[in-house]
């Protein structure tokens, strides 16, 4: 029992860490794809913008950091439904 309780220490964050990379990445190709079709003419204010790269980092941060918040929600989901039974 302590050893399967040991890998279970080390598996459950090295499952959360993946999938708040994965929601990382989605978010930032969420971001992405916004501002390259331009929708919402995002790209084009960043594009007209004194400083692109603050702009770019303004518009990436709250959907990376969504992304990872859905991302670690997401991957607890499986731990939440072993710990209620």
């Amino acid at each position: 029992m302590p050893e399967a309780a040991s890998r279970n220490h080390r598996a459950m964050p090295r499952h959360l860490l993946m999938s708040a990379l994965s929601g990382l990445l989605a978010g930032a190709v969420a971001a992405g794809v916004l501002m390259m079709l331009d929708i919402g003419s995002i790209g084009t204010l960043v594009a007209r913008s004194t400083d692109p790269l603050l702009a770019t980092a303004t518009v990436l941060a709250p959907f990376v950091l969504t992304g990872v918040a859905a991302g670690a929600a997401i991957g607890l989901l499986p731990y939440l439904r072993k710990l209620r039974r």
